[in-house]
């Protein structure tokens, strides 16, 4: 069963997120807050597996509780779902350490699927927040001075990562073993310096790695 709380502070949002995840047999909520600071505590008593964490709350937001939590829970995931999609909120929720960023309009069932995805250690950014980092990623178009070149096969696997394919999609795209995939994404992460899927992707797009820009 996949846990989950939900941290919103619209009672009808939480209430339509409870009802349709109650029809999935692997899903189980846990618990439910009002605002950040009780997503936190909630977090901390219920250990989740993922908690779905709107952006805007009173006392504390979700951004906040985000860097709280993954601070000291960095194996649970979290899922912005809000309604935001400017860079100004996008970047500070990811770098927070969210695992993914969809907006409230998302399908039930794509809902569903994002859910699952994280879980699996995939990333998930709404296409919506990709366009919008695209558009931002010329102001930051320096890579830092302290990475290290990809090779042009670790940029295919970033290129691919950043699309949300699993390693073994990433390895039937390029014609390699899954085993390799896992070597280039080890590799990307090191020289990244970024610890997972999600950051290595917000990376990508933030300084024009993605697949147009290579």
């Amino acid at each position: 069963m996949i846990k989950v709380i939900i941290a919103d502070d619209h009672h009808v949002v939480r209430r339509g997120l409870l009802f349709f995840l109650k029809t999935q047999k692997d899903f189980e909520v846990i618990g439910e807050a009002s605002n950040g600071k009780e997503a936190v505590d909630l977090t901390a008593k219920l250990q989740p597996d993922i908690v779905l964490m709107d952006l805007v709350m009173p006392e504390m937001d979700g951004i906040e509780a985000t860097r709280r939590i993954k601070s000291v829970y960095p194996h649970i995931h979290i899922l912005m779902l809000t309604s935001f999609s400017d860079r100004d909120h996008i970047l500070p929720a990811m770098e927070a350490g969210a695992a993914g960023y969809q907006l409230k309009d998302i399908e039930p069932d794509e809902l569903v699927e994002t859910i699952r995805k994280i879980i699996a250690g995939e990333s998930s950014l709404h296409p919506q927040v990709t366009t919008e980092l695209k558009r931002n990623q010329e102001a930051s178009s320096q890579l830092p001075h302290m990475l290290k070149p990809l090779t042009r096969r670790e940029k295919d696997v970033l290129a691919e990562l950043t699309k949300g394919k699993s390693n073994k999609e990433i390895a039937s795209s390029l014609f390699v073993t899954e085993k390799t995939v896992k070597t280039h994404i080890s590799n990307i992460f090191s020289k990244l310096e970024v610890q997972d899927r999600t950051q290595a992707a917000l990376y990508a797009v933030k300084y024009g790695l993605t697949e147009d820009s290579i």
